[in-house]
């Protein structure tokens, strides 16, 4: 039998029964990624089978560091199968590490591949890959489609064109891909770029800044975004003359830590007003420490594998800012996410604070992210959700990735939670009311993303 077989971590009849019946064929929402909309407009033809596995996966990459692998055979000019060999060589180390389970569903559902992926296997299993990807059912709008994915939401900048959303609307795509707006870049007054960035955005002053903001939102709103995110190490929160310590930036002074915190905070709340007369989503993400190997990130760039978790008091500073919204009516429909699990009772609490009729669950606490996006931190954050709050009007799964073959990670979420709800049945701390778990895991999977961010 195959090691990704069709019982893959369900146990019990309940959760197959679950999985089988409810969850496996449920089209994806995938709120948000890092997806190329460039790519998908192009309809990008993978060259081979380190394009399409490794290319730009920084979770990979940090296993094949661990592993003792020369760079030159990650992000380095050694020859692609050389460096999927040597990827292929680190997999059986990897007992425990949901890339293993996310490699071989890749395998398994994209390729129809049962092998398991080794140094001795990944030459049969790299000239397979190679002899499918060469057809056009495996570009990259045809991987979206036949994965059965019905929205996709990419991460963007405020400043982008959106030429390639654009482009997609108009091509009669059946998958929607539309934008998110991601502004950080104007928000981290004391990060490298910012100066160049809001020269670029032709901006003079506070005020100047904080209207360019709105006539972008509106520009993404008209071309189909409905969500928002920000990644923030904290969320700021400070009450002061935002435009004096933008001035201050501007004639190059040094910004305080408190100043900072004013400066952010006004330009969040500015946002988050926008986003709430246009019935939007902000997405908070927390706690993530990033580029911490200053050599490498000099060598690379951001997002390459050099991030950990940040280990930080959230709670104040979130509740502050949330209620200064709230105090205006002026909070979005929030979600919110943290990068460290010992939080995931701070925010599994922090929802009931600010939930507000007519919007069920309004203040969503997002699913496992990044180094929590895995069995275990999954299981942790829908244990927390469902013991503070309503796990049944959760949002679900989302890919964070910038791979086109990570659907899987919606298939894989999908048998945690039906395997956990399964084992809550049998166990008899929930009846097998078969209704209301059909309604129940359909909507975690599905039904509740379409509803919440009315799509």
């Amino acid at each position: 039998m195959s090691f990704i077989n069709k019982d893959f971590i369900l146990k019990g009849k309940t959760a197959k029964k679950l999985y089988h019946s409810f969850a496996e064929n449920m089209p994806i929402v995938d709120y948000h990624c890092h997806l190329s909309p460039k790519m998908i407009a192009e309809n990008y033809k993978f060259k081979n089978a380190y394009d399409l596995f490794l290319g730009g996966d920084h979770y990979k990459w940090r296993q094949m560091r661990t592993a003792g692998i020369d760079e030159a055979y990650i992000t380095g000019d050694k020859d692609d199968f050389e460096k999927f060999k040597k990827f292929a060589s680190v997999m059986p180390m990897l007992i425990g590490n949901p890339i293993y389970h996310w490699t071989h569903l890749e395998l398994k559902r994209y390729f129809g591949i049962d092998d398991i992926l080794t140094a001795d296997t990944a030459e049969k299993i790299w000239d397979k890959c190679n002899e499918l990807l060469a057809k056009d059912e495996f570009s990259a709008q045809n991987l979206i489609l036949n994965s059965n994915v019905e929205i996709i939401c990419t991460t963007d900048d405020p400043a982008d064109d959106l030429c390639y959303h654009k482009q997609l609307k108009e091509s009669g795509f059946k998958c929607k891909v539309l934008p998110t707006f991601r502004p950080d870049k104007c928000v981290e007054i004391n990060k490298p770029g910012f100066d160049e960035y809001i020269a670029r955005a032709g901006v003079g002053t506070f005020e100047q800044l904080l209207q360019w903001l709105s006539d972008r939102i509106a520009f993404f709103h008209d071309n189909g975004c409905r969500l928002a995110d920000h990644a923030l190490e904290i969320v700021p929160f400070g009450i002061g003359d935002a435009s004096a310590v933008f001035e201050a930036k501007k004639a190059g002074n040094s910004i305080s830590e408190k100043d900072e915190n004013i400066y952010k905070t006004a330009v969040l709340s500015h946002c988050a007003k926008e986003y709430t007369k246009l019935g939007w989503t902000m997405q908070l993400h927390i706690g993530a420490l990033r580029n911490n190997n200053s050599i490498m990130f000099e060598k690379l760039g951001p997002d390459t594998g050099f991030d950990s978790i940040n280990d930080l008091c959230i709670a104040q500073n979130l509740s502050l800012f949330l209620n200064n919204l709230e105090k205006e009516d002026q909070l979005p429909k929030t979600i919110l996410y943290t990068l460290n699990p010992k939080d995931n009772y701070v925010l599994g609490t922090m929802l009931g604070n600010f939930q507000k009729a007519p919007v069920k669950c309004k203040i969503q606490f997002g699913s496992g992210w990044w180094f929590n996006d895995n069995k275990d931190g999954m299981e942790q954050q829908m244990k927390a959700l469902a013991n503070l709050g309503m796990l049944g009007a959760f949002v679900g799964m989302l890919t964070d990735s910038r791979s086109f073959v990570s659907y899987t990670r919606h298939e894989y979420f999908r048998r945690i939670l039906c395997n956990m709800i399964g084992e809550w049945v049998d166990n008899g701390e929930y009846p097998a009311d078969w209704k209301n778990l059909e309604k129940i895991v359909k909507g975690i999977c599905y039904n509740n993303a379409k509803e919440y961010f009315n799509f």
